[in-house]
């Protein structure tokens, strides 16, 4: 137990959501306190000391020891959970856990890494943290504030896992073993995406008609364009002569009646 923090709490009777915003509005934190053999007791922080007391601890595993206003025993604890309102960035609610001296217990410990990776140094590489916490066991005096975690020999495509961990006296780890925690990879390169227009290579299809539009003719339907046009000095909306080839095809079938004239 490298360092050991107090804090007061004092017992409330009353709870629920309105008795926690009394509390609030009075600068105090309600907070509740378990115990493998002890039931729970609500409690409230004075708000003031709580914020010393977070900014002491900046992050660590470390042990709280509650000092009560109604009792004289102590109880050894560490925070289970802390709640703070997103918005307001107040605290809400603290859940404590009490701990004995002499049973082992359950924690997540923060992720220390130290020294500076050889892939990073001489590789441009970069450094990918995979596992912020690691859940570890043991007494209360043996607790580390930290998991160190030296990546001075990591390279480029390497990973620490957690059966690469250093063993820590009198702790054990209680994640996977293969279970990656820092990795040294490749930068991802940006890829830039260039819009290029150029002009149609000769030879190339060309491209699709738009859909309305008129097609142009090719060179060598010249002839059938010009038969299709209407001959000079013809009068608007009057249709071109047939081919002299297409003269029976143009002639109307034998027996057949001509049309009526059309009524004035």
């Amino acid at each position: 137990m490298k360092q050991q923090f107090k804090l007061t709490v004092t017992p409330r009777a009353q709870t629920g959501r309105s008795a926690s915003r009394r509390l609030r509005k009075a600068n105090r934190v309600p907070a509740i306190l378990y115990g493998k053999h002890t039931s729970p007791e609500s409690l409230s922080i004075d708000g003031a000391e709580f914020i010393r007391l977070l900014k002491g601890v900046a992050g660590r595993a470390v042990l709280v020891e509650l000092e009560r206003t109604d009792k004289t025993d102590k109880a050894l604890s560490f925070f289970q959970e802390v709640q703070r309102d997103p918005i307001t960035d107040k605290y809400l609610h603290v859940d404590l856990q009490e701990v004995k001296a002499d049973e082992k217990f359950e924690i997540r410990v923060a992720v220390r890494v130290t020294g500076e990776s050889f892939g990073v140094k001489n590789q441009s590489g970069v450094l990918e943290l995979n596992m912020q916490h690691l859940r570890v066991r043991c007494f209360p005096k043996d607790l580390p504030e930290a998991v160190n975690v030296d990546v001075t020999e990591l390279k480029v495509g390497e990973t620490i896992k957690v059966s690469s961990l250093k063993p820590v006296v009198g702790v054990e780890f209680l994640d996977l073993k293969g279970q990656p925690i820092v990795s040294c990879v490749e930068p991802v390169a940006e890829i830039v995406q260039e819009v290029v227009v150029a002009a149609p290579v000769e030879g190339a299809a060309a491209a699709a008609p738009v859909e309305g539009a008129a097609a142009t003719p090719a060179a060598g339907d010249a002839k059938a364009a010009a038969g299709a046009a209407p001959a000079a000095g013809a009068k608007p909306g009057t249709a071109a002569p047939a081919a002299a080839g297409d003269k029976k095809a143009a002639a109307p079938a034998a027996g057949a009646k001509p049309a009526a004239p059309a009524k004035k």
